[in-house]
């Protein structure tokens, strides 16, 4: 049997996350209001299909996948990196989000673009933001816990906002939650965005392995 982050997607579905999916023992996903990713027993894409719906799902996997009566959108490449220790806190104020917050984060997300997010994606874990004016200027959370992980995602901050360090800020307190919790952190990054990379690797972030990122939609 391989590491629990080889798989990610059916580590999180198939224990601490499975209060959030959908499907069966074959095939499972995130329902469609939390997220888009999906993954099925054997990581191979069968059994796919009847999870997607009218809309997407995505795949992270150690290798391409050919998933039978769905059309790929988009393939890429994406750096694992883990952390096992937390890099200490920033003096910030970040506040927790939740439910009250949830338009907020999604109208940030959709400008930002940090990858997949719903309306519902707060549901994944504990999510911090930045407040300005009222207004949602940063954040960060967690998305998928595989047992022993769990990682660290949505890092955004509003184009108008940036140059303060609020990203690398708020990712240390949810990597230090993490770490208090019993957890390493994980998260997943594209192999050019050496910017990115140069801030994990800061926060003590190091490279893990390689999988790929794909996304689907009927045929």
């Amino acid at each position: 049997m391989g590491h629990v982050l080889d798989r990610p997607v059916w580590s999180a579905l198939t224990g601490r996350q499975a209060e959030l999916g959908i499907g069966s023992q074959q095939a499972r996903r995130y329902r469609p209001e939390i997220n888009l990713f999906a993954a099925d027993a054997e990581g191979t894409g069968k059994g796919l299909a009847p999870l997607c719906g009218a809309g997407m799902i995505g795949t992270v996997e150690p290798a391409p996948l050919r998933v039978p009566g769905l059309t790929l959108i988009k393939q890429a490449t994406v750096n694992q990196m883990v952390a096992e220790a937390s890099p200490g806190l920033a003096e910030v104020a970040a506040t927790p989000l939740g439910d009250d917050d949830a338009a907020d984060m999604l109208a940030l997300a959709m400008l930002t673009e940090p990858g997949p997010f719903f309306l519902d994606t707060w549901r994944m874990g504990h999510f911090v933001g930045v407040r300005e004016s009222g207004r949602l200027i940063a954040m960060a959370g967690q998305r998928m816990r595989a047992p022993g992980f769990t990682e660290v995602s949505a890092v955004c901050t509003h184009p108008d906002f940036r140059g303060r360090g609020l990203a690398g800020k708020l990712m240390r307190v949810v990597i230090d939650r993490i770490v208090y919790e019993g957890d390493a952190a994980f998260l997943h990054v594209y192999p050019d965005n050496a910017g990115a990379i140069g801030l994990y690797e800061t926060l003590g972030f190091s490279f893990r392995r390689q999988l790929h990122f794909q996304t689907w939609r009927q045929s």
